[in-house]
C-alpha cells in the first residue's frame, strides 16, 4: 500500500515538474517573441527608410538585443542570413493601440520611392519612427511608347479605288504673247548705259576761322579819383604859418 502512494506521488511530482518545464519553455518563446517585435513586412513597390533603399520583396525588422536602448531596429533580408541596416529610430506614441503591426509612411514627391514613418507591434502604444530621407530615390519609370495602327486592307484598297475614279484635272493652256507685244515690251525695258565717269574732286577743306585781334579798352571820360586830401590840407597850413610869421615882424617892426 505505501509503496502504491509513493508511486502515485512520485508520479505526481513528475507530471506537475514536467507541466512547469513546458509551461516556462512556451513563456520564454513568448517573451523573446514580444521582446525583439520580430515583424515581416512585404511590399510590392520599392520603399526607404531612411536612406536605405528596399526593392519590392519581404524583410524582417527586428529590435536590437539591447535592455538599455529599445530603439535600435534591424532590417534583414526574408530568410534573415544578411543584415541590411541598422538604424537608430525615434520613440513614437499612438493613443490607441492596434491588434496588429502597423506601418506608416510620410508624403513623397510623385516619382520616388515610399518613404517608412513608423512602425507600431501588435498591441503596443509605443513604437518606432524614421526620420525622412536627406535624399529620396527616384523611381525607374519606363516610357510606353505609342504605336501607330496601320491601316487595314480594305481601306487601303478603297482608297487606291477612289484615286483611280477620281478624273485628273485637265491643264489649262497658258497664252502665248504675240511677237508685236513682245516687241513693245523689249522697246519699255529701260537700257542701262555704262559711263566711265571720272571720280568726284574732293571739296578743299575751308580755312579756319581767324581771331579777330584784340581792341584796345575805351578811356574813360573822367579819371577817378586816387588823390588824398591830406597833402593840401598840409599846404595850406604852411601858407598859412608864413603869413602869421609876416605879419608878426611888421608888427614888431
Amino acid at each position: 500500500m505505501k509503496s502504491h502512494s509513493l508511486f502515485s506521488v512520485r508520479m505526481l511530482v513528475t507530471t506537475l515538474c514536467g507541466i512547469g518545464i513546458a509551461a516556462g519553455v512556451v513563456v520564454f518563446r513568448a517573451q523573446a517573441d514580444q521582446w525583439d517585435k520580430r515583424t515581416i513586412l512585404t511590399v510590392d513597390q520599392p520603399i526607404q527608410v531612411r536612406d536605405t533603399y528596399l526593392p519590392a520583396g519581404q524583410y524582417v525588422f527586428k529590435l536590437l538585443n539591447s535592455s538599455s536602448d529599445r530603439h535600435v531596429v534591424q532590417i534583414f533580408n526574408r530568410d534573415q542570413t544578411h543584415i541590411i541596416d541598422t538604424i537608430l529610430a525615434i520613440p513614437n506614441y499612438q493613443l490607441e493601440p492596434k491588434g496588429k503591426s502597423q506601418f506608416l509612411f510620410w508624403e513623397t514627391p510623385p516619382g520616388t520611392a515610399r518613404a517608412l514613418r513608423a512602425w507600431f507591434y501588435p498591441g503596443d502604444n509605443f513604437g518606432q519612427e524614421f526620420p525622412y530621407p536627406k535624399h529620396l530615390r527616384q523611381l525607374e519609370t519606363a516610357s510606353a511608347a505609342v504605336s501607330v495602327p496601320a491601316p487595314s486592307v480594305s481601306t487601303a484598297v478603297l482608297s487606291q479605288q477612289t484615286a483611280e475614279a477620281r478624273p485628273e484635272p485637265t491643264p489649262t493652256p497658258t497664252p502665248q504673247p504675240s511677237e508685236a507685244q513682245s516687241m513693245a515690251a523689249e522697246s519699255q525695258r529701260p537700257v542701262e548705259l555704262a559711263q566711265n565717269a571720272p571720280p568726284p574732286t574732293p571739296e578743299a577743306a575751308p580755312p579756319p576761322p581767324q581771331t579777330p585781334p584784340p581792341q584796345p579798352e575805351p578811356m574813360p571820360e573822367r579819371l577817378p579819383k586816387t588823390g588824398s586830401p591830406y597833402p593840401t590840407i598840409g599846404l595850406a597850413g604852411l601858407v598859412s604859418l608864413a603869413l602869421y610869421a609876416v605879419l608878426r615882424l611888421k608888427i614888431l617892426a
